[in-house]
């Protein structure tokens, strides 16, 4: 008996602790999706600026074939309507994916790509899709897998009359009937589960590191289980990275936690409560708990995220989440999101549309190939947003790497929208939303020494390009943040120190 139980044990912990290893290299941490960039792109980005900069992986976009959309004309959701598991989309060929990963995964960068597995393209209609295959959504034949009429859900297993979803009260029909028209796939059947997983393993002999599993809330958790059980290992060692699209914010019946044996779930919540409280709608001071004392789930189970693709347009769960648009908050809410301990953190990485056109793809030439991404010194052109290379963020993913493994500390609140915190004695950070000035003598946890802010600037041939706070032998210093100006923030850490070589990871 004692044998059993411990046996039960061990495979429930195995169970809970699956596919949540991010595999990150030599002490980085944090995901970037650079949304809609080609593989090319995204290779050059991994050995210039990602892997210096101390970042662990790229989520990219869908890396197979899909619908070539027209009306509207080639939108950024054609990506999420797939025609075959073939690797040629707008991002380019499989030969330039080959590539970009080994690329990234030598400059120290994983990559996990966006898989598509719960259905392929809108019902209706028939075409070829970006590698050419042909495909009769109406007719529910794709033979570039293939698929047939038997490998859909139909009137057998979904009761609404027009096959797609209404009532999200109803998990059955969340998990059998359609998601806005595209056709679901059958994944009970194991032909289905076997072709997903053929296309998750070919991805992985590739070199790719992990997977965000899209509209996985709408596929049943032992199905994903029963697929996963077919998928291999990476190729250094160790189950793949997974995190599922699970948009659970409560008043559901589907909870995010029926999915954690299959990896991690994307937290919907965070963003939602950080971006109010950094529009000043929740006092900042009650985040001393924050994470699992705010109702979210443990933190080695969670991605975490102040907006993503979906939701910045008003999709995909929606609400009043911070974007690239409001920059001040919403650089506060990410300067927070990555000194915070909880969680893995991914940012997001966007193009320029008009907002009134949600459905806008990225920017393209006359032809509808995807601009290249160009750079201006530390900025990106041609329509490209890269959050991620805005100061304020990437020495905060520094900041992160450098505080790894230290909990929070020194907690201080000095009003409602005032707050500081060390992480150990290797970061801290205060934030202040108040319409005065912080200037305080406050205990850092930080050795003796000058160290650079890093949100005003850089460490730089042993000099601060910004401001500067010294720490006294004490571990206390005099923390003045500003008020009304654009970064009222103020962010140290041992690797930006004056007399120390300068370290991002």
């Amino acid at each position: 008996m004692l044998v059993i139980l411990l046996v039960t044990l061990f495979t429930s912990q195995k169970a809970l602790s699956a596919y949540t290893d991010p595999h990150c290299i030599g002490g980085r941490d944090g995901i970037v999706h650079l949304f809609e960039w080609k593989w090319n792109d995204i290779a050059a980005e991994c050995e210039r600026f990602l892997g210096p900069y101390g970042f662990c992986a790229v989520q990219t976009s869908p890396a197979n074939e899909n619908r070539v959309v027209t009306n509207p004309n080639r939108p950024w959701w054609e990506r999420y309507q797939p025609v075959s598991y073939n690797l040629q989309t707008r991002s380019g060929s499989e030969a330039e994916f080959r590539s970009m990963v080994q690329r990234c995964n030598n400059a120290g960068v994983r990559i996990y790509v966006d898989v598509v597995l719960n259905h392929m393209t809108g019902a209706g209609g028939n075409g070829h899709g970006t590698a050419g295959t042909y495909y009769d959504a109406g007719g529910l034949q794709f033979p570039g897998v293939p698929y047939g009429p038997t490998d859909f859900n139909d009137y057998s297993n979904c009761n609404t009359w027009d096959l797609n979803i209404h009532n999200y009260n109803n998990p059955e029909e969340v998990r059998n009937c359609r998601l806005v028209s595209l056709l679901d796939l059958r994944m009970e059947k194991d032909y289905v589960r076997q072709k997903a997983a053929d296309f998750l393993n070919h991805l992985l002999d590739l070199g790719v590191a992990g997977f965000r599993v899209d509209a996985a809330k709408h596929m049943w958790p032992g199905d994903i289980i029963a697929l996963f059980h077919k998928v291999k290992s990476v190729t250094w060692g160790g189950q793949p990275f997974v995190f599922q699209e699970v948009i659970d914010q409560g008043g559901e019946p589907i909870k995010a936690e029926e999915y954690f044996a299959t990896g991690r779930v994307t937290n919907f919540k965070f963003g939602l409560e950080l971006a109010r409280v950094f529009r000043r709608q929740n006092a900042m001071k009650w985040l001393s708990n924050f994470g699992v004392g705010w109702g979210m789930w443990s933190s080695e189970k969670v991605v975490n995220f102040i907006d993503n693709h979906d939701n910045q347009r008003g999709h995909g769960g929606g609400g009043g989440v911070l974007t690239h648009w409001e920059p001040r908050p919403y650089k506060l809410a990410t300067a927070f999101m990555l000194a915070h301990p909880y969680g893995m953190p991914r940012v997001m990485s966007s193009f320029e549309y008009n907002r009134a056109n949600d459905y806008e793809g990225p920017p393209h030439n006359g032809d509808m190939s995807i601009k290249d991404v160009t750079l201006s010194g530390m900025s990106c052109n041609n329509g490209w947003s890269c959050e991620h290379r805005w100061r304020q963020i990437y020495n905060m993913v520094a900041f992160r790497n450098m505080a790894r493994g230290t909990p929070i500390a020194n907690w201080w609140s000095g009003a409602d929208y005032q707050i500081a915190f060390s992480r150990g004695n290797k970061a801290f950070i205060a934030f202040n939303l108040e319409g005065y000035e912080i200037n305080q003598m406050l205990q850092t946890g930080l050795p003796a020494g000058t160290y650079c802010d890093v949100i005003s600037g850089n460490y730089e041939n042993g000099q601060c390009t910004g401001s500067s706070v010294t720490v006294g032998g004490d571990g206390r210093a005099n923390i003045r943040v500003c008020s009304s100006c654009d970064d009222p923030m103020v962010a140290i850490h041992v690797g930006a120190k004056v007399g120390s070589p300068a370290q991002r990871y």
